[in-house]
């Protein structure tokens, strides 16, 4: 098996969420499995409101990404999670 890049949307509960915060508790809840690859970046969505996207390195293997994707899910300040995009590398 291989790895797969894959990279994840991350919607805050309002514009008033501290992201940097956020950030900073996403990193504290990646799963043992996945690396984090990059920076956690932040993509203006409307109004001021910002998501946050993680691009995360997991094991090709069944329910790659959902341990992560319930893991950030569970972070206080996080509305919902949403896989953008992945791809074997």
């Amino acid at each position: 098996m291989g790895d797969v890049a894959a990279k994840i949307k991350i919607m805050p509960e309002s514009i008033e969420t501290d992201l940097a915060e956020l950030k900073e508790k996403i990193k504290a809840v990646i799963p043992a499995k996945a690396d984090l690859h990059g920076d956690i970046v932040e993509e203006p969505i409307a109004f001021g409101l910002k998501a946050l996207i993680v691009t995360l390195i997991v094991n090709d293997e069944e329910g790659g990404t959902e341990p992560a994707e319930e893991a950030f899910a569970k972070v206080s300040g996080v509305e919902n999670v949403q896989v953008l995009e992945a791809y074997r590398i």
